[in-house]
């Protein structure tokens, strides 16, 4: 397998929408409530990937895996209920998903090993991330890789379990 992580591209908006959308199906059926409003859609996708924020995991050409990942940039952090490990700049993962076809593969934990590379290479030593309190299976690759729950914070008038993994230097 020739797994690599890059920058996603505005001309790739259909793959990574269809990865998305398949997620978001997955959720509904798995009883979450998580996506189930709307969010995310493909203008989301873009505005990520116009930011320099969006990011794919592909095998040789073709996408299997989207996460958007920003530095510094998530304001419902700043109101935890809890406490985050640090105070210093952070990466933080949204929206990771991963194709229908590539599931089991471990490749959701591959983004976020990529993430924290990614968080390293700007020396940055923290990534923050939060899930869906019925996201069952992201809390299990959130607890498996090392990130340590910290609290709730609130997004889009819900409630979200807050995780954070403090990376060596």
């Amino acid at each position: 397998m020739n797994y690599h992580f890059r920058k996603a591209e505005l001309s790739e908006i259909a793959p990574i929408w269809e990865i998305l959308q398949q997620a978001i199906q997955r959720r509904k059926e798995d009883g979450s409530n998580q996506w189930q409003d709307g969010y995310p859609n493909p203008e989301v996708i873009q505005k990520d990937i116009e930011k320099g924020e969006g990011f794919v995991l592909v095998d040789g050409e073709t996408i299997i895996g989207y996460s958007a990942v920003l530095i510094n940039n998530e304001p419902a952090y700043e109101k935890i209920e809890g406490n985050w490990l640090t105070n210093d700049d952070f990466v933080v993962l949204h929206r990771v998903a991963i194709s229908e076809k590539y599931l089991g593969k471990g490749l959701a934990k591959m983004i976020l090993k990529q993430i924290e590379e990614f968080a390293v290479s700007n020396n940055i030593y923290s990534v923050k991330a939060d899930t869906n309190f019925d996201n069952i299976a992201m809390m299990k690759i959130f607890e498996k890789s090392g990130y340590t729950y910290c609290g709730e914070v609130f997004f889009r008038g819900s409630s979200r379990k807050a995780y954070e993994k403090v990376l060596g230097k």
